[in-house]
């Protein structure tokens, strides 16, 4: 089968260097395509061709060492919408030609107290796709049963790819923040989760205001058509305080601004596995007085996935998405690590 294998780790450029067309220098080229043997399903596992995989951040800090594989080559990939192709023994939640969706949490235990009580993600054995275990950046890929979703009919493949992490993930983080109807939520970046969770927000009647880099006026204009009552930069005022917020993005500084912003009370919830830059020192009385909270989002689990994807559905989620094509991947990770990506990337994964 073809695959876009990561090697090694590898820096792939800083935000607005230029850029080469067509042959981009190798260090811009952290992936490459390779045929590798098809995957054998074990027992309780199925077989997935997979048609589409979401492009995440997540890939970003894998690639330039911020997360460490277990080995390498590796396959990226944790969105992945495929058909199931073939059952292992003992597999029986599926049928061959079921559509079925991948998501970020790949195993876990199933026997500590964290997955008793249906917090799989804190599990001391929880295993990620397209980390520990080969992803979706390749045209089949091996789960357990217990870890594949059915996908809604309204959402096509591409659609689907980007709800099982950036939608998942922004769901988890959604409910972590406690927000509640009426209430005021802030939105530290405007990427992919982002553009997501402020359509579950709306939905719930919140209202919702915007923080993004100053010279991000594609994202600002997006805030504003999914229903943003309020866009600016990170370090603006916003028009009134927020009962909570979350921040979506890989640097420090959102954190401290959004705890300067919060009433009395409020959560700020971080969604990103690693910074690329320390939060900035916070003076107590200022940004953490008055029983306001951090709190991290670490990984998903399985019920976030179950609870979301028909919500997603009931709303419904509208993903925008910007497709490219499986070899293309290096070129939509370039993208997305200079904050240019409209939406969610998609790769197309050929037959």
């Amino acid at each position: 089968m073809e695959a876009m294998i990561l090697k090694e780790f590898c820096e792939i450029g800083k935000p607005g260097q230029a850029r080469k067309t067509g042959d981009l220098p190798l260090k811009e080229t952290p992936l490459e395509m390779a045929e590798l043997p098809y995957p054998v399903p074990d027992a309780k596992e199925i077989l997935v061709k997979v048609s589409a995989c979401g492009v995440c951040h997540t890939e970003l800090d894998e690639i330039e060492g911020r997360l460490v594989p277990p080995k390498f080559p590796v396959i990226l990939g944790h969105e992945i919408v495929g058909r199931v192709e073939a059952l292992g023994s003992g597999a029986t939640k599926f049928k061959a030609g079921d559509r079925i969706g991948i998501a970020w949490i790949y195993s876990s235990c199933g026997k500590c107290d964290f997955c008793l009580r249906g917090d799989e993600n804190l599990c001391d054995q929880f295993q990620a796709t397209g980390l520990d275990a080969n992803g979706g950046y390749a045209q089949f890929v091996v789960i357990s049963e217990d870890f594949a979703y059915p996908i809604p009919d309204r959402f096509s493949d591409s659609q689907a790819a980007p709800l099982l992490c950036a939608g998942v993930i922004g769901y988890r983080a959604l409910r972590l923040s406690g927000i509640k109807p009426g209430q005021v939520l802030g939105l530290y970046g405007f990427g992919a989760s982002a553009h997501i969770a402020i359509q579950v927000a709306r939905y719930w009647d919140c209202k919702v205001f915007v923080f993004t880099r100053k010279v991000q006026k594609e994202h600002q204009d997006l805030a504003k058509k999914l229903g943003a009552e309020w866009v600016g930069a990170t370090g603006d005022t916003p028009p009134e305080k927020l009962d909570c917020a979350i921040d979506f993005t890989p640097v420090g500084e959102p954190v401290r601004e959004a705890l300067g912003v919060l009433k009395k009370g409020g959560r700020v919830v971080v969604n990103a596995i690693r910074k690329i830059n320390p939060i900035p020192e916070l003076d107590y009385a200022k940004y953490v007085w008055h029983e306001r909270e951090i709190k991290s989002v670490a990984n998903v689990a399985r019920r976030d996935a179950q609870e979301f994807l028909p919500l997603a559905a009931q709303i419904p989620i509208i993903p925008s998405v910007q497709e490219f094509a499986l070899h293309e991947a290096n070129q939509a990770l370039m993208l997305l690590k200079d904050g240019k990506m409209q939406g969610a990337g998609v790769l197309r994964v050929p037959d």
